[in-house]
């Protein structure tokens, strides 16, 4: 209907119908018929054809004095939305997890505020799986595939979790197999309560006990292990600085646990703002960079 709208107000403001259809990039046998089908769901003739031209019935009249200033004004409106989108000037906001969002991302969003100062940046952090529309944001950035399948979801790769602790902890000698963990004090996060390992191998075990120090915070975490309070299953973004400068020592390190998959997720829209995509693709470029990040495809990746 509104393309009809564009191509009736074309043809009276251009005078003829040939006019009309080049303006608006029909053909003129496209053009004809799309105007004689908005006369008949209408149910009146709008124009008068002849030699000399188009000129407006009464009830053309009508329709386009009613019409023509709605059409102009949300073709305004469409104008400035359109400009808005492809603009690197203006809001984005993202949704992010707190111990992702710190640390890990710290010189990403220095880089990026530099590197795009004309972006107004809104980064809300939390750990919940939140509603994209209903928070009114552009992106997401979660841990694991999303259940809501009206989102885009994007895998950027994954972060590998591993067994780590404080050097000074007594008998970490005794560690020589997963099942020598239930002996040992153990600090976990609600996110990681049971422990599913994989050995260079491929060998499997899962470790289910009663963890003595169970927080809602991995930045919490890796503060206990760091001070002696027991062994931790821990992302390798959370510790990677720990682990280069000794504070933290890997425990069975031929044993890892599940990787935490990494998603940019986006409502599901037609498209997106110029702000989303650089941000995107900054952070696809940013993450691969990072030593604690595997870059593996999604097919490909091997299942922990």
């Amino acid at each position: 209907m509104l393309d009809a709208l564009h191509l009736f107000i074309a043809a009276v403001e251009e005078g003829s119908v040939t006019a009309a259809a080049q303006r608006t990039g029909l053909t003129i046998a496209t053009a004809s018929r799309r105007l004689n089908a908005l006369e008949q769901q209408l149910g009146c003739r709008l124009l008068h054809r002849s030699s000399r031209g188009l000129t407006l019935t009464r009830e053309g009249r009508a329709y386009f004095d009613e019409c023509s200033g709605h059409v102009r004004a949300l073709n305004h409106r469409l104008d400035n939305l359109s400009a808005a989108l492809h603009s690197l000037a203006g809001p984005l906001k993202i949704l992010a997890p707190t111990n992702f969002a710190t640390g890990p991302l710290d010189s990403f969003w220095s880089d990026f505020i530099a590197r795009y100062p004309d972006i107004e940046l809104t980064v809300e952090m939390n750990n919940d799986v939140d509603d994209l529309l209903h928070a009114q944001a552009d992106l997401a950035i979660r841990i694991g595939p999303q259940p809501d399948s009206a989102l885009v979801q994007r895998y950027l790769g994954a972060i590998p979790t591993v067994l780590v602790a404080s050097p000074s902890l007594p008998d970490l000698a005794t560690l020589q197999t997963p099942g020598d963990i239930q002996r040992h004090t153990t600090v976990t996060s609600r996110a990681i309560a049971d422990w599913h390992l994989t050995s260079n191998a491929n060998e499997q075990a899962t470790i289910r006990i009663q963890h003595k120090y169970v927080v809602n915070d991995l930045a919490l975490v890796a503060t206990l292990v760091r001070a002696g309070a027991g062994l931790a299953l821990l992302p390798l973004s959370q510790i990677w600085d720990d682990l280069t400068t000794g504070k933290l020592i890997r425990v069975l390190p031929q044993w890892a646990g599940q990787r935490r998959d990494i998603y940019l997720i986006r409502p599901h829209r037609l498209s997106s703002s110029a702000r989303a995509q650089v941000f995107m693709e900054c952070l696809a470029a940013f993450l691969p960079a990072q030593p604690w990040f595997e870059n593996t495809s999604q097919a490909s990746r091997h299942p922990r």
